[in-house]
C-alpha cells in the first residue's frame, strides 16, 4: 500500500475464499480541494447522487450509492493513491497509518474514477474487474498530519508523500 497524503485502497470482490492479490494500480495523483475527493463508479449514469452532492466532510470515509467520499486533512493539495484489488479480504497492510476505515461500494462498470470537489473527474479509470459487483473496501492513509500543516500556509504545489 502506498504511504502518502491520500489513502491507499484495498478492494476485493465478495464471496471468494483465497486471499490473492489480483492487481495493483498506481500511484495515481488525485487533486484534493475543499478537503475532499471521491472514488465514483466510472459510469456516472449509475450514480444516483454524483459527487460532490451530499459530501458532508464529517468522516474520513463515507459510502454512498456508487461512490466513496474521502475527507482530507488538507484543503487543497495533490494526494497519492494506490489501489490493490484482492479476491478476498487481505491482512491489514503494514505501515504507520494515521487513519483507516472500511465500506462497501456497488460498481456497475467494474471501474472507478477519482473526482475532486471543484475540479471534477480525474483522467483515466481505476480498474476493479471487467464486470459489475459489490466491493468491500479498506482505506488506509498516512501523511495526514503533514498535509494539514503544509496546507495551513496556502495551496501545496506538487505531490505530498
Amino acid at each position: 500500500m502506498a504511504a502518502g497524503t491520500g489513502p491507499a485502497l484495498g478492494t476485493r470482490s465478495l464471496g471468494r475464499s483465497l486471499a490473492r492479490k489480483e492487481r495493483r494500480e498506481g500511484p495515481y495523483s488525485v487533486g484534493v480541494d475543499y478537503h475532499g475527493w471521491a472514488l465514483q463508479d466510472f459510469d456516472d449514469m449509475q450514480v444516483p447522487v454524483p459527487f460532490p452532492e451530499g459530501f458532508g466532510g464529517g468522516t474520513f470515509l463515507a459510502a454512498h450509492p456508487g461512490r466513496l467520499d474521502l475527507l482530507s486533512a488538507g484543503h487543497t493539495h495533490t494526494a497519492s493513491l494506490t489501489v490493490e484489488v484482492w479476491d478476498t479480504e487481505p491482512a491489514v497492510p503494514s505501515g504507520q497509518w494515521e487513519e483507516s476505515a472500511t465500506a462497501h461500494i456497488a460498481c456497475s462498470s467494474g471501474k472507478l474514477r477519482a473526482r475532486g470537489v471543484a475540479t471534477g473527474p480525474m483522467p483515466g479509470a481505476i480498474e476493479l474487474s471487467g464486470e459489475s459487483g459489490i466491493w468491500a473496501v479498506r482505506v488506509v492513509s498516512a501523511g495526514r498530519t503533514e498535509v494539514f500543516q503544509q496546507t495551513q500556509h496556502g495551496v501545496v504545489h506538487g505531490e505530498l508523500s
